[in-house]
Formats: C-alpha cells, structure tokens, sequence
C-alpha cells in the first residue's frame, strides 16, 4: 500500500531571522556528544523515528553507524534532563555549500508537549551560525512531528521546495 506524503524543504539564512524558542529549566542541558557513540544515535532514531516511519537507517550496520557519526562534518548534540535522555539533533556540514543540514532533529515522546522542540530547533540554528555558513536547512513531511513544520516556520525558516512522494 503506497501513501501520498508532502516533504518541505525549509530554510534560514541568517542568524538574525531566527525567532528562539524558551529557554527550559537548568535541569536541562544540551551538550555536543564528544567522543561519538552510534548507539545512541541508533537509539534516538529508532525510538523518536519509530512513530514517524524513519525506516531509511534501519539496514544500516555496525559499521555504517560508527562510520556515519565518526565523519567529522557529523556532528550529534544530545539534551538530556538531569540525566535522562530527552532529544537530540544531527548536523552535517557542507564545506562546499557553505551550509549545515539540520539531518534530524527529535524528543522522545515522554517529553512532548514542553516547549522543548523549539528550543531544540533554536540551539540547533545556533550551533550551526557558528560555522560561519550562509544558511542552514531542513527538511520535514507530513509522517513528522504534528508540530514540526509549525516549529520550523515559527523560528523563522522559510519553505524553499516542496515535493509530494509516495511511499
């Protein structure tokens, strides 16, 4: 059975466009996961991406995952609370392009509904500004979040590409 699914291309180029999300408590934290760890990447793309059809990495290997977060232009940015884990985000830097790739972006369900994923987004267009880059992008459809594409136009990112597939 095929489904229609609507993909957005969304982007920002300028850090003084972005509209930032509430900053949470200082139980919160977010920090660049150094040294890498592909399981828990793994882990936050099975179990935010489980409800969303993220399906693309479900095949990948050992070896694929570690050689994916071992790239250096990968770069994973956890937030936990206190010490459990709440979301995370991915970027990929283009040298070429000179631009970042918000490659995904989740909160884990129990965590929903907090204000966190605007937040999660603002830091995300930060880290990345401080690459001295022209824009930053994304990509989100309708399998996404109910609150994605709002969260992303919210912050100031502007829908450039929209494509229908079939999945």
């Amino acid at each position: 059975m095929t489904q229609e699914v609507k993909r957005n291309y969304l982007e920002i180029n300028s850090l003084e466009d972005l509209n930032e999300g509430c900053t949470p408590n200082c139980d919160y934290s977010l920090n660049l996961l150094d040294p890498t760890d592909f399981q828990l990447n793994k882990f936050f793309y099975k179990s935010i991406g489980n409800k969303h059809k993220w399906v693309d990495r479900l095949i990948w290997s050992e070896e694929k995952w570690i050689d994916y977060v071992s790239n250096e232009n990968v770069k994973t940015y956890v937030l936990k609370y206190k010490d459990d884990l709440v979301g995370f985000f991915e970027l990929i830097h283009h040298h070429k392009n000179k631009e970042i790739e918000i490659a995904y972006l989740g909160i884990l369900e129990e965590y929903h509904n907090k204000k966190l994923g605007s937040y999660l987004l603002s830091e995300a267009i930060k880290e990345s500004f401080k690459k001295n880059i022209n824009r930053v992008w994304v990509h989100t459809c309708t399998l996404d979040h109910k609150n994605a594409l709002k969260n992303y136009l919210t912050r100031g990112m502007k829908i450039f590409k929209t494509e229908i597939i079939n999945i």
